[in-house]
């Protein structure tokens, strides 16, 4: 559905994605790993239509992303940035109205409702945005693109849902629980794609990852397939075992056991 043809991105004159080809299918949660520079918020940026890639394009159902108007692609497609500020008083559930307004949705007090129920805020809508935790800002905002982007699938159009590190400030529970919603997004026909850096918790719920390292793509497969300890030690730059639970086969890693090479090694001390 969403199509990336020979694509790459340039900042200032310098090459910050080379070219690649890759395609976001509907009913798959796609996982991109990759170390600090890599390009993976780069990549999430032109398949969100954010930037325009300096070769290439990207295609939605075969147009072309560049041509198409905000209003049409934030009924599409939702985004959840690495990080939001806000600086007026905003109610949480105003916070959350706004991606109604966005998917040019009226608003609707239930689906605020339901969208806070569902990242475990439900007492929290006449709360101000400015007195949350952290965590609890992510998963409001989490909440407002869920209440953009509604269903999986709408008017038999599958929908896209983006999350750039969606579980940076959360502790373990909500971040199990946040990866499950999107794991359930794509399992209710959508397409999502996340970037992660705890390797552990994109091998759990990943159908696909995609290995970054400096702008090309390094690895694309099923975890399992991938994610082994030559890929550890070529993109992170670390020797870590890859372990592996028996049934189902799922990779994992036990950061206690690296052992760095000579570069980390010299950037540590």
């Amino acid at each position: 559905m969403l199509d990336l043809q020979d694509v790459s991105l340039q900042y200032r004159g310098r090459l910050v994605l080379s070219p690649l080809s890759l395609t976001i299918r509907a009913g798959e949660f796609t996982v991109v790993i990759g170390p600090n520079g890599a390009g993976k918020s780069s990549l999430l940026k032109l398949m969100t239509g954010e930037m325009e890639p300096a070769s290439g394009s990207v295609r939605l159902d075969g147009e072309n992303l560049a041509r198409m108007a905000p209003e049409r692609l934030a009924r599409r497609r939702a985004v959840l940035p690495q990080g939001s500020s806000l600086a007026f008083p905003f109610t949480v559930a105003e916070v959350v109205s706004f991606g109604l307004e966005a998917a040019g949705r009226a608003r609707d007090p239930a689906a605020i409702r339901g969208a806070l129920a569902r990242v475990d805020l439900a007492s929290f809508g006449a709360r101000f945005y400015g007195e949350l935790s952290g965590g609890e800002q992510q998963r409001v905002h989490l909440a407002r693109v869920l209440c953009q982007i509604g269903a999986p699938v709408r008017h038999g159009k599958p929908a896209l849902l983006f999350l750039d590190e969606p579980v940076s400030s959360l502790d373990i529970r909500h971040q199990l629980a946040v990866l499950g919603l999107a794991r359930d997004f794509a399992r209710g026909g959508g397409a999502v794609v996340a970037v992660l850096h705890d390797l552990n918790l994109a091998a759990g719920y990943a159908d696909r990852l995609i290995a970054l390292s400096l702008g090309q793509i390094a690895a694309d497969g099923p975890p399992a397939a991938i994610l082994t300890d030559a890929l550890v030690e070529e993109v992170f730059g670390v020797r870590l075992p890859v372990g592996a639970t028996p049934f189902p086969p799922q990779p994992f890693v036990l950061p206690q056991t690296a052992a760095p090479l000579s570069r980390t090694s010299e950037w540590i001390h």
